[in-house]
């Protein structure tokens, strides 16, 4: 069931401050609601492991773990044990002293703490920041340690240095802070649309600047959707390239790979063994959410078994595109290319993409996207578009060029005769094609996911733009089949370039058909 990397048992005493500090937060912190508020604050026991190992030091008094990775079921507790390690950090025996004439470490607080609880919303910080309040509200540590708990910022009293503080990509000074601990919560909603990989690459600069003096980065997800890339992903990939390395992943998930969840007994079995001993769980009513009709696969999976799964609506299954991988036949100057367009002036991005004719990879020519830079007003720089086409056109043999001609009307008829003139034989080579007719959109749409896992005469060159978009787009029924869009109307994760790999493909499908191709045989001797 424990799939991440946390030893099993625990540390030797002598190994580890977790101890000390285990008895320090279970005087000092009191438990903030419930029937047993007020009272003594108390770990579950996988919640004492995971601190024991996330305090353990080498025979020096070094951290055996850099950073850390909290990835439990929705409702485990990882928000409460964020919050009791904030206290620790900001007034517990949370760093190495020295060892003791027994053997055991001792541990001391920081003299300058500065703990930020991070998010790419202000509203996202507040399930942590409010369990620190709660858990110091009348409890011993607000006396003894003279702090004032404000409404969003807890600091001393008495005007000594040190503080907790919530964080996110809007933060002024966020870039430069020197924090000592740093707690990221639900690091499978920050992806680069809402500005959350920023956050984190910022934050982990800010801490290495100190980490010789202890400080660290410590995370909390749920499994992650994997067509996302989200800082979870980025963490759960780092983990997997070195899982013996000196970051902390902690993940107890259903133990089967495949759950019927229409198998009640089944699905109680995962529950149970994603949950662990988080007794305060209802697992019958998990079980009744998960047959709600309203809850989809994939958050059954990740969400309540804490399982790593795709949305259920997903048009392109990350590992079915990483699949079509081919590093080993670039894309030369020559080539007989299709080309797909697909354009915007504003909010969206354009994409110009290619597909080679012999074997169907498709890479990227051009991208064009709203950096969401709140400082400057973004328009599609449409003279660059026009440049990167006609340098396709020079570069390539392009056979068949379908583009959407919305808002692009006169460009894409510009191109049209021109290409045609600059054509030895004199035919045509750029064509509408406009998405918002739906039979043909759905058909070409088909016509490429069909390729994909067939895995067949298609093929990409790994460019990461463009498997981004990819992995944005879902799908939606209409009469006429399956048609694919962002995610909401109001969503950062652009598609446009998946829109242009579909009418790419099915431009070549065209110029083969129009017998465009040009066939390659080797020569044959002969003898006489």
């Amino acid at each position: 069931m424990q799939t991440g990397n946390l030893p099993d048992g625990v540390p030797h005493p002598q190994r580890s401050l977790g101890y000390q500090i285990l008895r320090w937060a279970e005087t000092y912190i009191v438990q903030p609601d419930g029937e047993n508020a007020g009272q003594p604050w108390q770990f579950t026991v996988e919640q004492k492991r995971h601190i024991l190992w996330l305090y353990a030091i080498d025979d020096k008094g070094r951290w055996l773990y850099d950073t850390a990775c909290l990835r439990r079921a929705k409702g485990w507790g990882k928000t409460p044990l964020l919050a009791a390690l904030c206290i620790i950090e900001f007034i517990g025996p949370c760093r190495f002293s020295h060892f003791d004439e027994n053997g055991f470490p001792v541990g001391k607080a920081v003299g300058l703490p500065l703990i930020q609880i991070a998010a790419t919303s202000i509203d996202q910080t507040a399930n942590t920041r409010d369990m620190v309040r709660g858990m110091l509200a009348n409890s011993p540590a607000e006396e003894v340690y003279d702090i004032e708990i404000g409404k969003e910022r807890i600091q001393f009293r008495s005007g000594r240095p040190g503080r907790i503080e919530p964080v996110t990509s809007s933060s002024r000074g966020l870039e430069g802070a020197r924090p000592t601990f740093c707690v990221l919560d639900e690091t499978h909603h920050w992806v680069s649309s809402n500005g959350g990989i920023s956050v984190f690459e910022v934050l982990d600069r800010n801490v290495r600047k100190t980490a010789g003096q202890g400080s660290r980065i410590v995370e909390s997800t749920n499994a992650f959707n994997p067509n996302e890339e989200s800082v979870a992903q980025r963490t759960y990939e780092a983990y997997r390239k070195k899982p013996d390395g000196r970051l902390l992943y902690d993940c107890v998930e259903a133990d089967s790979d495949e759950i019927d969840l229409k198998d009640l007994e089944a699905v109680e079995l995962g529950l149970r063994q994603a949950y662990g001993d988080s007794t305060w769980v209802d697992i019958q009513g998990l079980i009744e959410a998960i047959q709600d009709p309203r809850t989809t696969v994939s958050q059954a999976y990740r969400f309540y078994l804490n399982k790593i799964q795709e949305s259920a609506d997903t048009w392109m299954a990350r590992p079915i595109w990483d699949g079509l991988l081919d590093e080993n036949d670039p894309i030369k100057p020559g080539d007989q290319i299709a080309v797909g367009f697909d354009g915007s002036l504003y909010s969206d991005s354009t994409a110009i993409v290619g597909c080679r004719l012999r074997d169907g990879k498709l890479f990227l020519i051009h991208l064009d996207e709203d950096p969401h830079d709140p400082l400057r007003e973004w328009q599609v720089d449409t003279l660059l578009v026009d440049k990167r086409m006609r340098a396709a056109r020079d570069t390539y043999r392009i056979e068949w060029a379908y583009c959407d001609p919305s808002y692009w009307q006169n460009v894409v008829g510009t191109w049209a005769l021109d290409f045609k003139e600059r054509d030895k034989d004199g035919r045509d080579i750029v064509f509408e094609f406009s998405p918002q007719r739906a039979k043909q959109m759905c058909e070409a749409i088909e016509r490429l996911h069909t390729a994909a896992h067939l895995g067949e005469d298609v093929c990409h060159d790994g460019n990461p733009d463009l498997a981004r978009h990819i992995g944005n787009a879902v799908t939606y029924e209409v009469p006429q089949g399956l048609l694919i869009r962002k995610e909401s109307k109001r969503s950062r994760k652009k598609i446009d370039a998946a829109i242009a790999a579909v009418l790419a493909y099915e431009a070549r499908a065209e110029a083969i058909a129009d017998g465009r191709m040009r066939v390659r045989r080797k020569a044959r001797l002969r003898s006489y």
